[in-house]
């Protein structure tokens, strides 16, 4: 016998049952062991930190990497979900100082880097129980135990290993390169880095005159003008670093004089309309190509590298110039502008840098010295206009990149850093990524595959101190004499030193003595994303142990993660693995989107504008929660606006009827002392009901969209399919099958029906559990036999062919419920509630084939209709005054003037020529000038005006018209029905079971009376009373029907 089913149980607290049996019965470990002899399903899992709490961005990539391993598991694949962290790099480093009171890299240093960075170890797990806590509550299976750190020794010691292939290969080099650079962090980024937090800012925007000291070759002018080059820039912190301008050789410049004043400029001729308005305001002096500038000297803006760089402030020349904006004349200050770097570094000009770790001016600036180079634009800009420097001033704003761990802007700068050379891999990128599926496609072929076409190459270095070491030692006296290890037993042979922790307060130490020279290793840490990007070999610390199990399961079949990891994970795992292997590390990807606060903001603690995940969870289950991320575009790399409603409409229009569906089998089975014979492990054979046939049909349907859709990884499809199929199955088959359950003979319909849906929810919670985990294992658990195995989690994932589906009967009852829908809208509309009954409804298709299955359906749409005859026709006419009016879209562009009077003619269309028309026949117009045209659908609008007493409705090939008149008898069987309706909400409110008999009194108005009177017999079946007496006063029960009230009493028989 099945157990009770609570009506109201509530989902989150039964949630709570499953992980105590989940944990007490170790299911988790038997699915693995279950499939321990099947074929490896390789999947890596990105490791987050653990120095905050989860959010729904890790909720949401955690239910993706939940629901694939769990599927292919059903499907017979063992596959291990072991949990990693990522534990170095700035996140842990701003906590360690915060906790010590540490600003800037200097205070670092000051206290101890051994200190820091044993600090930095103490905070690396701080939320590890907390994310153990609600990656457990989301239902994730995952093995915490046997989890990898980044900062275990095995760990770092793999990372050093694959740098030494790289430095073997020739892929690392060290060179001064302008790289984004954190002044808050004291360290150079990436630019995948650099590239994740752009934000719109306002910044200042100058047009600033230098003064010039030569002319160009034969220009000859009067004493009384003085020449000046008109420059422009955004960045005015950077003008104290100037130390050239460049023109393009090609580009037209000229000379004027300004009107007002002797001053004469040199600008690009396609940019005098920025500066001058109308031509009256100068006079052109000469005209020259930017070639004829180059080599003229200036007077540099500020003199405090003069100096010290007699061969700067000169006028160069380049092919990046253009003339989109500015004067056409670029500022350089080398150590701040690629282009800038490049052009001078050519033309022998070194650069200089005035600005310390920390981003603030040096005293090689004394009029800004301790101030923060973005901070000072203020001061620049007004000591250039006591200058007589500053010509134009004003405000810009455009897109700028802020460091994504601070949020502060970022500066370019020249550093010199450790590189991995990725510019000649293009092709290499390209064609691993093409090996590679993409859900959705898009992300991989244009997104990414973009990206890798114009890949840089990779800045791997850290100023930083909380890492894996860079396993290079450099030679003191030679510093293009390297070592490069790539073991920890190649450090100890080479140093003779025991190495017990690769940390730097402890690698630092370690000197090597080879040939009588010295070595000392460089002070950088690795960039944290090379350590992400080798965890596919770090996590079995390959090639030092697990050699042949990771080259066997090499690539993985299947990671995700959010769509900006294309610039970060996904990134360093190919570029990694195409160095090192020539293939991508993954064969399938998952790509998720955004998820957003509900007003479309960025979720922010500060703001509160999301509810808290747990909350979520604890008050609608996790399944909701899952299912309404999974059901969701973002899943398919779109953003999502989450809002706490959505998953409590997924709870109530979803999980909640599913719960239902199976409390009703099990009461009625309960009832009816029913249980499935032990054989009963296949569908029922050929039932004779149509409604079984169908939903077996539809269950056969969505078993194989749902293969299909999991083994394309298509999660929104598999999710949207079986959504639709608990609509079709509680308020399709349910509904129209409930008569069959409520029978008390238990003949072989009976029989069949519980048969039925007892298999389709048993199936059903085999193909829905990887996506709602708690609800399908409560099901399955009181419905499974002993034969089968304990959890829904140990049985294989249903299969199903094409025979197993009716399509023609699928098509039919599609039909159905769409006529069905049709006519329910139409009550609606005209408020006339299903429990009233009307005289008929008509129903209209010119397709043969639809007609056949309305009226094979047509008992069933009857009585869901409420209507006492359904008639069929091919012709709306009857239904509709039809009439048409011209398709202006499409016909205006094609007969221009004589549209007004082929407007008419098809105004004055008959409704026997629409009809035609519309049954896709064309018809011939003549026009006044004697040419004859042919007029189809396409050409026309067709308008529909209802008959008296009719609603129509109409969708694709099917036209619903009810007939809404209403006589007395219709009028008293509504009442009838409306309380049937009030009496069974009565015995549920009162908690009779559905088998209790009862006496009902009533008192009421005149149609209640008239009702019980008509239809009293219909009553009383319906409600299981034994009698139903009039009461002379108010009853205890007071309900309201159609604007009237009515009270009753209600007592077991």
């Amino acid at each position: 016998m099945f157990e009770a089913v609570e009506g109201s149980a509530s989902l989150a607290q039964l949630e709570q049952q499953v992980l105590d049996f989940w944990e007490k019965e170790d299911i988790f470990v038997k699915s693995m062991e279950r499939r321990r002899e099947g074929k490896a399903y390789v999947f890596y899992d990105g490791p987050p930190f653990a120095t905050g709490l989860p959010h729904y961005g890790h909720l949401l990539a955690g239910t993706i990497k939940d629901v694939v391993p769990r599927y292919q598991t059903m499907r017979g694949r063992y596959v291990e979900r072991t949990f990693g962290w990522d534990c170095h790099g700035l996140p842990i480093e701003s906590l360690a100082q915060s906790a010590l009171g540490l600003a800037g890299a200097p205070a670092i240093k000051a206290c101890g880097i051994e200190r820091f960075n044993e600090q930095c170890r103490s905070m690396v797990l701080t939320y590890v129980k907390e994310w153990e806590t609600t990656v457990k509550r989301l239902g994730r299976w995952v093995d915490f135990e046997n989890g990898y750190k980044t900062m275990d020794p095995t760990f770092m010691e793999s990372i050093w290993w694959v740098f030494q292939q790289l430095w073997k290969q020739g892929r690392i080099y060290k060179a001064h390169r302008i790289m984004p650079y954190s002044w808050k962090l004291n360290t150079p980024l990436s630019n995948f880095e650099a590239n994740s937090n752009y934000q719109d800012v306002q910044d200042p925007s100058l047009s600033i005159r230098i003064k010039m000291l030569s002319l160009p070759p034969g220009l000859e002018l009067p004493d009384e003008i003085q020449c000046y080059l008109l420059i422009w820039t955004t960045t005015p912190w950077t003008l104290p670093s100037n130390l050239a301008v460049c023109v393009g050789p090609d580009i037209d410049y000229c000379l004027v004089r300004d009107a007002d004043s002797q001053a004469a400029y040199l600008l690009a001729k396609a940019r005098l309309e920025a500066y001058y308005k109308e031509e009256s305001q100068y006079e052109l002096l000469a005209e020259f190509k930017g070639s004829e500038l180059v080599g003229l000297k200036y007077e540099p803006i500020f003199d405090y590298f003069a100096k010290q760089r007699p061969n700067a402030f000169r006028v160069l020349a380049d092919d990046f110039v253009s003339t989109a904006d500015g004067s056409g004349i670029v500022h350089m200050a080398p150590a701040y502008g690629e282009d800038d770097y490049r052009v001078c570094r050519a033309n022998d000009i070194e650069l200089v840098d005035p600005l310390d770790e920390d981003g603030n001016f040096t005293d090689e600036v004394p009029d800004f010295a301790g101030q923060l180079c973005k901070d000072a634009d203020k001061e620049i800009i007004r000591l250039l206009k006591a200058q007589g420097k500053l010509v134009h001033h004003s405000t810009i704003v455009h897109s700028y990149p802020f460091c994504e761990r601070t949020d502060t802007p970022l500066i370019y700068r020249a550093i010199e850093a450790w590189y991995v050379r990725v510019e000649d891999m293009h092709e290499r990128l390209l064609k691993s990524n093409s090996q590679i599926k993409w859900m959705p496609e898009y992300v991989g072929e244009k997104r990414f595959a973009n990206w890798l076409a114009e890949a840089k190459d990779w800045n791997i270095s850290r100023n930083r101190f909380w890492g894996s070491c860079i396993p290079l030692w450099i030679n003191v006296e030679d510093e293009n004499d390297i070592i490069c290890v790539g073991s920890v037993a190649e450090l100890e042979e080479l140093s003779g030193c025991k190495v017990s922790d690769l940390h730097k307060q402890f690698i630092d130490r370690i000197e090597i003595r080879r040939d009588g020279k010295l070595y000392r290793r460089t002070p950088e840490v690795l960039d944290c994303w090379f350590e992400s990007g080798s965890m596919p070999y770090a996590q079995h610390h390959y090639p030092f142990a697990n050699k042949e199990k990771v080259e066997k399961a090499f690539p993985a079949e299947f990671i995700a993660e959010g769509l900006d990891q294309t610039r970060g994970w996904f990134y360093t795992l190919i570029v990694i693995s195409t160095a090192l292997f020539d293939q991508p590390a993954f064969t399938n990807v998952v790509v998720n989107g955004l998820v957003l606060a509900e007003d479309g903001r960025k979720m922010s603690k500060r703001l509160q504008n999301y509810p808290d995940p747990m909350q979520v969870i604890n008050s609608y289950g996790a399944d909701a929660l899952r299912l309404c991320l999974l059901g969701s575009p973002v899943v398919r790399a779109e953003d999502l606006r989450f809002s706490e409603s959505a998953v409590r409409e997924v709870m109530r229009s979803v999980l909640l009827p599913l719960w239902n569906a199976y409390s009703f089998l099990v009461t009625y089975a309960r009832l009816d002392q029913w249980r499935p014979a032990d054989a009963l492990r296949t569908a029922p054979q050929q039932p004779a009901h149509v409604l079984d046939r169908w939903i077996l049909s539809r269950l056969a349907s969505i078993t194989i969209d749902m293969r299909q859709a999991m083994d394309s990884y298509d999660l929104q499809k598999g999710a949207t399919r079986f959504t639709a199929f608990i609509e079709d199955l509680t308020n399709w088959y349910i509904r129209r099958s409930r008569r069959r359950f409520w029978k008390s003979s238990n003949d072989s319909d009976k029989d069949e029906a519980y048969q039925t849906l007892y298999h389709v929810l048993l199936s059903f919670c085999k193909l829905a559990c990887p996506f709602i985990p708690f609800i399908t294992e409560n099901i399955y658990r009181n419905l499974r036999s002993e034969q089968m195995p304990e959890s829904v989690h140990l049985c294989d994932y249903p299969e199903a062919s094409a025979q197993d589906c009716d399509q023609e009967l699928n098509l039919c009852m599609s039909r159905t419920m769409r006529a069905v829908s049709l006519g329910r809208y139409l009550r609606s509309q005209t408020g006339l509630k299903i429990r009233q009954p009307l005289a008929r409804v008509l129903l209209v298709s010119a397709d043969a084939a639809v007609r056949r299955d309305l009226e094979s359906m047509s008992e069933i749409i009857a009585e869901e209709l409420n209507v006492k005859e359904l008639l069929l026709q091919a012709d709306e006419q009857e239904l509709v005054r039809l009439s048409a009016l011209p398709n202006l879209k499409k016909l205006g562009p094609k007969y221009g003037r004589r549209l007004k009077e082929l407007g008419a003619l098809i105004s004055a269309l008959s409704g026997t020529q629409v009809s035609a028309l519309l049954n896709g026949e064309e018809l011939m117009l003549e026009l006044s000038d004697g040419e004859s045209l042919s007029l189809s659908l396409d050409d026309i609008l067709v308008q529909r005006q209802e008959r008296e007493g009719l609603t129509v409705a109409n969708e694709d090939d099917i036209t619903v018209a009810l007939d809404t008149r209403l006589d007395e008898a219709l009028i008293s069987e509504g009442w009838a029905r409306e309380l049937v309706s009030k009496l069974q909400g009565l015995r549920k409110e009162l908690q009779f079971e559905v088998s209790d008999r009862i006496h009902i009194e009533f008192y009421g108005p005149e149609e209640v009376q008239e009702a019980v009177k008509t239809q009293g017999e219909y009553i009383a079946a319906e409600t299981l009373a034994l009698s139903l007496k009039p009461s002379q006063k108010p009853c205890r029960h007071e309900v309201e029907m159609n604007g009237l009230k009515a009270s009753f009493n209600l007592e077991k028989a």
